[in-house]
C-alpha cells in the first residue's frame, strides 16, 4: 500500500491501496470495449468530449492544483499554471488532430493509392510525479484524439493526481473506460504492459527505468515512446543579450524545484562575458524564494522525496570536492521535509558530478568555454541527448542549432513542451516524440490503401 508524504512537511496525507488484479482487468476490459466505440467517433465528436474535459479541469484547477501541491510539492503557482496548460493540451488537440492525421494522397500504379491514419488500440503511460498532469496530458490528448483508449500509470507517489484526472474525464461525461488510472507497483505494469488488450507504451522517466519499458515492448512488439532523463546545455556565448540570458536559464533551471528533465543543467558561458554573467545570475537567483509550497510567493518549494534531496546534495559535494565552487547554497536545511536551498557552483570541472549526471534539483552549475566551437563539444559531450538552448545573435544561433546533439533546440528562449510543437530526445534520452504533428502519429496505423484498377503507364 503505497503511502503519499508530503515532502513540505514529511507527514503521511493518505495511504491508497494498490489496484488488485481483479481491478486491473476490469480496467483492461473497459478499454477495450470503449476502444471499440470509440474509434467510429468522428474527430468532433472525440474533440467534443477533450474541450469538456479541458471545461471540468479548468472548473476544478483549484483542487487539482493542491493535490500537486500536497503530493510533489509543486509551488501552488505553478501547480495552477500546469492545470491550465493541461486544458490547453486537450484543446489544441482537439481543434487540430483532424488536420493532423489527414488522408496522404500517393501516386502510384493505382487509380488512387492514400496513407490513412488509423487507431491502435490502447495505449499505456506510464508516468512519473513531477508534472503529473501535464505529462499525462501528453500521452493522452493525441492518443484519445487519435482513436485511442489510454492507461495511466503514475509513480506511486501521486496517486491522487492520477485518480483525479480519471475522475475529470468521467465528470466530463467521457465515454466509460476512455481513460482509466491505475495504482499499481512495477511488477503489476510489466504485466499489463505484456497484455494483448495493450497495443503501446509511453514513458516518461528515468534512464533505466526507459531501458526496462523498452525491453518489454520491443520483446511484445509493441511501439513505445520514451522521453528519459538530460543534462542539457545552455550555451551563452559573447554577443548574447545577458541579461535575458540570466533572466530565463534561471526560469528554466530552478522551475518545479530544478527537478524537470529539460532545465538548463550546464550552463557554459564563453569567457570574455563569464564572470559578468556569474555576477547578475547569482544576483538573479539571491532572489528566489524557497518556502511553503501552498504560498503564492513561494518560487520553489520541497523536492518531491528525502532520497532525492540526499541524492542531490551527494552530486553538490562531489561537484565541490572536484573543484566546483559553491557561490549560493550546497548546505542541507534543519526543519521538517526535503527542501533543499538555491544552490550555484560556478567554475565546475567537466568531469564532476553536477556535468557528468543529471542533478535534479535546485542547483545551476556553470563552467567557461573559450569560444563557440569549445562549447559545442562540451554541449555535445554527454550521453544524454533532449535538448538545448543558445544565447548568440539569431543569424549565428540558426546556423549552429544543427550541430547541437539534441532533440530539441531553442535559441534566445527558453526550452519547453507545447503542444504545438514536437519535443523528445536521442542517445540515452529516449526516441519517438511527443506533441505536435508529429506526437499524434506514434501511436496509429499509417495504413496503405492501393484502389485499382492499376493504371498504364
Amino acid at each position: 500500500m503505497p503511502k503519499v508524504i508530503n515532502p513540505a512537511t514529511g507527514e503521511c496525507i493518505r495511504e491508497l491501496p494498490w489496484h488488485t488484479a481483479e481491478a486491473v482487468e476490469r480496467k483492461l476490459d473497459a478499454t477495450r470495449k470503449a476502444f471499440e466505440q470509440w474509434r467510429e467517433y468522428s474527430f468532433e465528436q472525440r474533440g467534443e468530449c477533450l474541450k469538456a474535459v479541458a471545461k471540468t479541469l479548468r472548473e476544478g484547477k483549484a483542487r487539482h492544483a493542491t493535490l500537486m501541491t500536497e503530493e510533489m510539492g509543486k509551488p501552488v503557482r505553478e501547480a495552477l499554471g500546469e492545470v491550465e496548460k493541461t486544458a490547453w493540451c486537450c484543446e489544441h488537440y482537439a481543434n487540430h488532430a483532424a488536420g493532423y492525421l489527414a488522408a496522404e494522397t500517393l501516386e502510384s500504379d493505382a487509380t488512387r493509392s492514400w496513407v490513412q491514419y488509423l487507431p491502435l488500440g490502447t495505449v499505456l503511460g506510464i508516468l512519473p510525479w513531477n508534472s503529473p498532469y501535464w505529462l499525462a496530458a501528453r500521452v493522452f490528448a493525441p492518443a484519445l484524439m487519435a482513436g485511442n483508449t489510454v492507461l495511466i500509470k503514475h509513480d506511486p507517489h501521486v496517486p491522487g493526481c492520477a485518480l483525479a484526472i480519471e475522475d475529470a474525464f468521467r465528470e466530463a461525461g467521457a465515454p466509460e473506460g476512455l481513460l482509466q488510472a491505475l495504482v499499481i507497483d512495477n511488477e503489476a505494469t510489466g504485466k499489463v504492459l505484456r497484455d494483448r488488450r495493450v497495443q503501446a507504451v509511453s514513458f516518461t522517466g528515468s534512464t533505466r527505468g526507459g531501458r526496462a519499458v523498452s525491453a518489454i515492448a520491443g520483446e511484445q512488439i509493441k511501439p513505445a515512446v520514451l522521453e528519459l532523463g538530460g543534462s542539457d546545455p545552455a550555451v551563452v556565448l559573447a554577443d548574447a543579450n545577458l541579461a535575458e540570458a540570466v533572466d530565463t536559464i534561471a526560469t528554466s533551471r530552478f522551475i518545479c524545484a530544478g527537478q524537470s528533465c529539460i532545465a538548463a543543467k550546464r550552463i557554459l558561458v564563453e569567457k570574455p562575458v563569464y564572470d559578468e554573467f556569474v555576477t547578475a545570475f547569482r544576483k538573479r537567483l539571491e532572489g528566489l524564494k524557497v518556502g511553503d509550497p501552498t504560498r503564492e510567493d513561494t518560487d520553489i518549494g520541497p523536492l518531491a522525496r528525502t532520497d532525492l534531496r540526499d541524492q542531490l546534495h551527494g552530486q553538490v559535494r562531489g561537484s565541490i570536492e572536484a573543484g566546483a565552487r559553491c557561490l549560493l547554497g550546497g548546505e542541507l536545511p534543519d526543519g521538517p521535509g526535503s527542501f533543499y536551498p538555491v544552490t550555484l557552483l560556478t567554475d565546475v570541472p567537466f568531469d564532476a558530478p553536477a556535468f557528468t549526471e543529471e542533478t535534479f534539483g535546485p542547483v545551476a552549475a556553470v563552467a567557461a568555454v573559450n569560444d563557440a566551437e569549445h562549447a559545442l563539444a562540451v554541449a555535445n559531450d554527454t550521453d544524454y541527448g533532449l535538448a538545448a538552448s543558445l544565447w548568440t545573435t539569431p543569424e549565428r544561433g540558426e546556423a549552429m542549432a544543427r550541430r547541437f546533439e539534441a532533440g530539441q533546440v531553442a535559441i534566445n528562449g527558453i526550452v519547453k513542451t507545447d503542444p504545438r510543437l514536437p519535443s523528445g530526445g536521442i542517445k540515452t534520452s529516449g526516441y519517438g516524440r511527443e506533441l505536435g504533428p508529429h506526437g499524434i502519429r506514434e501511436f496509429v496505423n499509417a495504413q496503405q490503401v492501393w484502389l485499382g484498377p492499376k493504371r498504364d503507364g
